[in-house]
């Protein structure tokens, strides 16, 4: 099996309750929302500092709707599965890398993100130039090395597609209730409703100094 490796500096994310009407718009018709609580699905929102991949060092910022994972027989169960809807990068080859060999949609300008690390907290402002997309702060909780596959799912006109993510490194995750999420009007939180979006993520998780590997991908 080829495997596909990035290195990270820094690899935090948040899940923040959502309108499930919302969520239900954004997925395609083969894949359902997780909810949370009745009429309450899960946005995901992961941001990425990589250091060592195929096509440089980059960052990237996805947004992602939370569904049901796919069990496997003598697979370890995943951690979450995740349908990105929208994905944004800061360099033209990271894009295409993304595009030609997940599927993933992105927006299609290089976006700005800034990584300001501060005691035991992360904050990630991501912006266009002089325009905000979103500020998502994630804190620590006493990080312990750990290895958690993940579900991707994505779709490419007819075909649907699905990956196997295995992410590795100094992990903390927690419901502490400790993080933020300030979401702007921009094209890319397009299709949803920002005031219906919670600002305090239920889950937190932070991995730091790690390697995140792509198994191949599979037509479903």
């Amino acid at each position: 099996m080829q495997l596909t490796k990035y290195g990270f500096e820094n690899a935090v994310g948040g899940f923040f309750e959502m309108p499930t009407n919302d969520a239900t718009k954004i997925l395609p018709k083969h894949l359902q929302p997780l909810e949370v609580q009745h009429q309450r699905s899960v946005l995901a929102i992961t941001a990425f500092k990589f250091t060592e991949t195929e096509v440089g060092s980059y960052n990237e910022i996805v947004l992602s709707v939370i569904v049901p994972p796919r069990i496997e027989p003598n697979k370890p169960i995943p951690n979450a599965a995740f349908y990105p809807f929208m994905v944004g990068v800061t360099t033209a080859e990271s894009r295409a890398h993304a595009i030609e060999r997940w599927h993933l949609p992105h927006y299609m300008q290089n976006i700005d993100m800034d990584f300001s690390e501060s005691g035991q907290s992360l904050l990630v402002q991501v912006h266009e130039k002089e325009k905000p997309i979103l500020d998502m702060r994630i804190t620590d909780f006493s990080k312990q090395p750990d290895t958690l596959l993940f579900n991707a799912f994505t779709t490419d006109r007819e075909e649907k597609f699905k990956v196997n993510i295995f992410m590795q490194g100094q992990h903390s995750e927690h419901e502490e209730e400790t993080g933020s999420l300030k979401l702007y009007p921009h094209e890319m939180t397009e299709g949803l409703d920002l005031d219906d979006i919670s600002t305090v993520p239920f889950r937190e998780q932070w991995f730091q100094g790690g390697q995140q590997t792509f198994e191949e991908l599979e037509t479903i």
